[in-house]
């Protein structure tokens, strides 16, 4: 079946972000159901998003990608900065921006948040975002205690920080962003410094798009965000997909516990990066996801079985 994409672009606290709507059909008349899609921390349109996108185009679902502030071809300053209120407006802005497209079905939007972006979603969704339906496909829900723990304890985030500090004063007095690799091996300045695949190989999340690097200063923000509080005050009808090889199994379930509005959490099986783009969790996902954006904004799943 053939995609189309369009580029779009669209205000967000008065910056230009640049997105991209992916259809079945060649035009932008017909209304479809519609639902943004958001990757992991550090990333682009290009990549995991993407990929999801085009799967919902497949089954009639506009989807919408878009690069956040400070990220890909989107404006914003300071650059590559991992803030997650930033991202947080970000979302509710294209959740806002979407819902006044005429090729947009009337009766709202809906969101799939991969990994980080999922827990930034959900704290849009909690602030009020315009978003009728979630779905989190592994999604990486962290607190101060939790997250610590990828970076060798209290020590380790400490560390982090410390350098986050400097970075910001310095920033602050000369406007020099201070940049490390968001991915490289054995590196402890690295966003991501355990071997990944899928941000090594161009045939995965290596795409042109994507600019292999972090400001220094987000460690400050990232190391201190709670996504797991914003779970009591969320009531849309949410699907999460997980499993035990992702992260944070446990705040997974925690997460949903504290949901109050109507919710299914699906336990599957993968690792955390085979949800981004191989096949099987892919298809997976993809096939719970469907029914679900179908039932809760107001389509017919009988049309496309």
């Amino acid at each position: 079946m053939s995609i189309f994409e369009f580029p779009m672009i669209f205000p967000a606290d008065g910056v230009s972000l640049a997105g991209r709507v992916y259809r079945n059909i060649d035009e932008l008349v017909t209304p479809q159901p519609a639902v943004v899609v958001t990757g992991s921390w550090l990333t682009v349109k290009e990549q995991m998003a993407r990929t999801y996108a085009l799967r919902l185009a497949e089954q009639g679902i506009t989807a919408f990608t878009f690069d956040f502030a400070g990220f890909g071809q989107s404006a914003g300053t300071p650059r590559q900065l991992e803030l997650p209120a930033r991202k947080i407006a970000d979302i509710a802005a294209a959740a806002d921006f979407l819902s006044t497209m005429s090729f947009v079905r009337e009766g709202g939007v809906g969101h799939v948040g991969i990994c980080a972006s999922a827990q930034y979603a959900l704290a849009a969704i909690a602030r009020g975002a315009r978003i009728r339906s979630f779905v989190s496909i592994a999604g990486w829900y962290h607190d101060a205690a939790s997250v610590a723990s990828f970076y060798g304890g209290v020590p380790g985030a400490t560390l982090r920080i410390g350098r986050a500090r400097d970075a910001l004063e310095i920033w602050g007095k000369t406007g020099e962003v201070i940049m490390v690799p968001a991915y490289r091996p054995a590196d402890d300045r690295a966003g991501m410094f355990f071997e990944l695949d899928y941000y090594a190989n161009p045939r995965r999340g290596a795409v042109p798009e994507w600019k292999n690097e972090m400001a220094e200063m987000s460690w400050l923000f990232w190391l201190t965000f709670d996504g797991v509080r914003s779970a009591r005050e969320g009531s849309v009808r949410t699907l999460m997909v997980h499993s035990n090889g992702c992260v944070f199994p446990e705040h997974a379930k925690a997460v949903h516990a504290a949901l109050k509005g109507p919710k299914q959490l699906e336990w599957t099986e993968g690792s955390q990066i085979d949800f981004y783009d191989q096949e099987s969790q892919v298809t997976r996902a993809v096939a719970l996801m469907v029914p679900h954006f179908h039932a809760t904004l107001g389509v017919d799943v009988s049309l496309h079985v």
